[in-house]
């Protein structure tokens, strides 16, 4: 199979699709790819080293969506590109199609095979080519909070820690999913007093017994979410219903009524966000204020530590990639229950339940369109 990575051209986007080493594990089986000039060169990955895993380097993205049976990519393609995208073609990358009605237009009429890293699921459950990026947001979330509660930066000039004889902030954090655990790892190290919402009691009985006292647990539900936003300093929001727009949890009546200069972290904002006042910010404008709140809603905050986030990435999206471009998509799909779950547009036809609901579609079955 001919294989194709075009560069980013999202809004300060420096990961890139395919790695040097992941390139190599392609070539090694008989398939051919192509890497656009330049597209990891932002992170340190030159075109030298992409020729060397035996890739072969063309000047322009149109050349690549021309040519390529399969399109790998990190971000959900820009509607240049989607004009780009033709029928049959295998597009392989996030695409977070819920809050996002023109892309997911775009890509019915492309007619292309749409499989989204967020959707494919794993054999332990969970979603394992999101976790890394998942991690990666959860631990940044905690930096980007600290730095503006910063006066420079907008925050009331907090620092979570406070020093001997002033009382540290609190850290409000809204679902102990793969966010939440890695806000709760960087959070407790700030010596902030941390609390930590979910609906799951198991999974706050294990974090009870990690973390004991230097943490608090609360079931998740609308009268302890107002209590805990309406004390906090730094409010993380980290819920993620899969392939769905994020729940409001958070609404505008709450954030009016929080104290002046405090922040709030969406990382839930690629699925639409889960606080009633969030809209997606890029990584040159970060932020925005409501009612005296800052608000934090980078799109894409893992590209930020862009060279970090594409090895993890990789390390979750090579092994489907690979089993693409072995097999074919339907033999693929079909072998791979797993896989089969990415599938979020077929040629013309919505395969995903949970965007064909919120988005108005036909709901199509993926095991419909592999025959």
């Amino acid at each position: 199979m001919l294989v194709g990575v075009p560069k980013e051209i999202k809004n300060h986007e420096y990961r890139v699709g395919l790695t040097p080493p992941s390139v190599h594990e392609l070539v090694a089986r008989g398939h051919k790819v192509m890497v656009q000039h330049n597209a990891g060169a932002d992170i340190g990955l030159s075109d030298d080293q992409y020729l060397a895993a035996g890739a072969t380097i063309v000047e322009t993205a149109k050349e690549i969506f021309a040519r390529a049976e399969m399109i790998v990519k990190v971000k959900e393609p820009q509607p240049v590109e989607c004009a780009m995208l033709r029928e049959g073609q295998i597009l392989y990358t996030y695409l977070h199609l819920a809050p996002d009605p023109e892309q997911t237009a775009a890509l019915v009429k492309s007619g292309a095979i749409c499989i989204a890293y967020e959707t494919i699921t794993g054999p332990g459950g969970g979603l394992p080519l999101l976790a890394p990026m998942s991690e990666v947001a959860g631990r940044m979330a905690i930096q980007a909070g600290a730095s503006h509660l910063e006066k420079s930066k907008g925050g009331m000039g907090l620092l979570l820690g406070g020093v001997p004889g002033v009382a540290a902030g609190h850290i409000v954090i809204i679902g102990a999913g793969v966010v939440g655990t890695n806000a709760l790892q960087m959070a407790v190290g700030t010596g902030a007093r941390v609390t930590v919402l979910d609906k799951n009691i198991d999974r706050l009985r294990q974090l009870d017994l990690v973390y004991g006292n230097r943490i608090s647990t609360l079931f998740s539900n609308a009268h302890a979410i107002e209590e805990a936003v309406l004390s906090a300093d730094l409010v993380i929001g980290g819920v993620l219903v899969p392939g769905a727009a994020a729940p409001k949890l958070v609404t505008r009546s709450m954030i009016s009524r929080m104290k002046k200069g405090a922040v709030v972290v969406d990382v839930a904002i690629d699925q639409g966000g889960c606080f009633e006042t969030s809209h997606p910010t890029t990584h040159a404008e970060p932020t925005f204020v409501v009612d005296g709140v800052v608000h934090y809603c980078v799109a894409n905050m893992p590209g930020a530590v862009a060279r970090t986030s594409t090895f993890a990435l990789n390390n979750a999206t090579i092994g489907h990639a690979v089993a693409l471009a072995d097999k074919g998509w339907r033999k693929a799909l079909a072998d791979d229950v797993h896989l089969r779950n990415g599938l979020n547009v077929c040629q013309g036809k919505v395969t995903y339940a949970a965007v064909a609901k919120d988005l108005g579609y036909d709901y199509v079955s993926a095991e419909s369109m592999l025959g």
